[in-house]
């Protein structure tokens, strides 16, 4: 097993999280204060960059889920990017692609941030 580490990266339009190695129930709650702290600070657009996720459980998953409708409704998103294909295999299983925006590169995430904001 992999330690997990979420690390906060802000950018320009949005605030980046960099997830690396295993995301199970134990580290879910890591996450999930991650994201508190991010909406506590009105950071509502957000990108979740999975390049260095090796691991992902439902409690894992679950961590999104119960961010999506309050982040959206404080005219946010969560966007997915750098997907490893097992870790989408899982997303596409559960059906994730309907419910969030799933980018093979984190700078198409951000163009969509961009674009969405100009219209």
């Amino acid at each position: 097993m992999t330690s997990f580490v979420a690390t906060v990266r802000p950018s320009e339009y949005v605030t980046i999280l960099d997830l690396s190695g295993d995301l199970d129930a134990h580290t879910s709650v890591q996450l999930e204060r991650t994201i508190q702290d991010l909406i506590q600070k009105q950071h509502y657009n957000l990108i979740i960059n999975f390049s260095k996720l090796n691991y992902i459980s439902s409690a894992g998953l679950g961590v999104f889920m119960a961010f999506i409708d309050d982040i959206r409704a404080k005219g946010g998103d969560i966007k997915f990017s750098n997907m490893p294909e097992k870790i989408y295999q899982i997303f596409d299983l559960l059906g994730f692609p309907m419910l969030y925006e799933i980018y093979a590169d984190e700078k198409e995430a951000i163009e969509k941030f961009k674009t969405s904001a100009a219209s």
